[in-house]
């Protein structure tokens, strides 16, 4: 069964597995260390001062990564996801190692990471949160942030979407409270899952046991209502209360700046369940991991709605450097002139929280951004190619905008070559070398790094 460990495994075998054997205090020095290693290698602490569990990060720090525990490519991803949206299959239920140890209480003892200096406590940052409407017909697993504000209590950051309207929908049949699961410590398909776009009333668990090939199996929680992956590291089982409030925050999100201070809802843990030997698994916030997990999969929906008006979908960028989250670009094959500016708004459609999106022809690759701003040098023209849309939703999450009413600008960027003008002026020149004197040039590189 596909778990955390397998892929642990499989790091190790492909060397992008770092353990580390001297002891680091979760407050401060293992996120520093995770911020050094940031979209490099995967770090594996054995030792974490003050506690006897092991802490895990940068699982899911590179694209490739992440493609590679879903067994997929690149030209093949967008299919895949979409597929498992669409044809979601049932998990099985029973038991499985993560209740080798079931405890009631609250989160002391686990090693959970203070990442920056004026964050407000610990937060659990890689856990995925399940609950369900009282009638059980609606399940949710989600990525939410948690604050620890003590033993037995946290706070957690909810955005206006299924989450969100599962707790109205609940609040309004009289409910106080639901039952909840936080589990930490999975399979990057799974995690992959949590983070998809997929239309409320759809399971992700559903999504990813497609995902997973219908290996997924969930276990029922102890003390709550509420399932789990039966192979987690960990899992926090507690009653989300949806009368009593807190603040939260501030906390480091993707843009690497503190995100504002809300009133939210209060988790009560009631116990846990864990393997024996545990490992935590810690997500650092605004790093690699963190941006990749919340970008690549809206990428899916880009490429839905994206499609709708060009075929030939080169391919689709949530840009590291645009955080994640603000910044996209889509390389495809021009054949009419309106298409750019159709995709553009296309992709403000799709993802609200895009900022800044580029369109750029399919002989330039999406992901090298150096050939993306090539592009706009070369064949972006400002008074014809910029589209810009002002007073519009954008992100919370921007700094620049109104984060209250989140509010702001977006712009769109074509920079594809103009079809009137003749090929030959927008294509970088090349120099002639035969296949074998290429190999001889490789032998030569290859020489002088090793």
């Amino acid at each position: 069964m596909p778990d955390l460990r397998s892929f642990l495994k499989s790091l190790e075998e492909k060397r992008e597995l770092i353990r580390i054997d001297e002891a680091f205090s979760p407050k401060f020095e293992i996120p520093a260390i995770l911020k050094h290693f940031d979209g490099k290698e995967a770090l594996l602490f054995e030792k974490v001062k003050g506690y006897d569990t092991r802490i895990v990060g940068g699982i899911c720090g590179t694209r490739e990564r992440i493609l590679d525990a879903l067994k997929v490519r690149n030209d093949n991803l967008y299919e895949r996801l979409s597929y498992a949206i669409s044809k979601p299959s049932r998990c099985e239920v029973g038991d499985g190692p993560v209740k080798e140890v079931v405890k009631e209480g609250g989160v002391e003892g686990v090693p959970i990471l203070t990442h920056f200096e004026k964050d407000p406590g610990p937060y659990i940052t890689s856990g995925i949160l399940y609950t369900r409407i009282p009638d059980e017909s609606v399940e949710n697993i989600s990525f939410h942030r948690l604050l620890v504000l003590n033993d037995k209590k946290m706070t957690l950051r909810i955005v206006p979407r299924h989450l969100h309207r599962i707790t109205q929908m609940a609040a309004k049949s009289g409910f106080k409270s639901l039952d909840v699961s936080i589990s930490i410590g999975l399979h990057p398909a799974l995690m992959v899952a949590a983070a998809s776009p997929v239309p409320f009333g759809v399971s992700e668990f559903g999504v990813a046991n497609t995902l997973m090939n219908g290996e997924l199996k969930l276990t029922k929680c102890e003390y709550v209502d509420a399932l789990a992956p039966a192979d987690a590291e960990l899992v926090i089982e507690g009653s989300l209360h949806l009368d009593e409030k807190t603040s939260e925050g501030p906390f480091v999100d993707l843009t690497g700046t503190y995100d504002v201070q809300r009133s939210q809802p209060i988790i009560e843990v009631k116990g846990m369940m864990h393997r024996e030997d545990y490992i935590y698994e810690a997500l650092l916030p605004s790093g690699s991991e963190h941006k990749l997990l919340m970008g690549m999969p809206p990428e899916v929906r880009i490429w839905e709605y994206v499609r709708n008006i060009t075929p030939t979908v080169r391919g689709i960028n949530m840009t590291l450097g645009g955080c994640g989250w603000l910044h996209c670009v889509v390389s495809f094959e021009k054949i009419r002139e309106g298409d750019p500016k159709n995709i553009l708004m296309a992709i403000f459609a799709a993802n609200p929280s895009v900022k800044h999106a580029i369109v750029v022809d399919s002989d330039i690759d999406p992901f090298d951004m150096e050939q993306v701003e090539w592009a706009i040098a070369t064949r972006f023209k400002a008074d014809e190619d910029l589209l810009i849309i002002p007073n519009v939703r954008v992100s919370s999450l921007d700094p620049a905008s109104d984060q209250e009413k989140e509010l702001g600008c977006k712009v769109g960027i074509d920079a594809t070559r103009p079809l009137h003008k003749p090929a030959e002026k927008f294509i970088k020149a090349e120099i002639p070398v035969s296949d074998e004197f290429r190999k001889l040039i490789e032998k030569y590189s290859h020489k002088n790094l090793g």
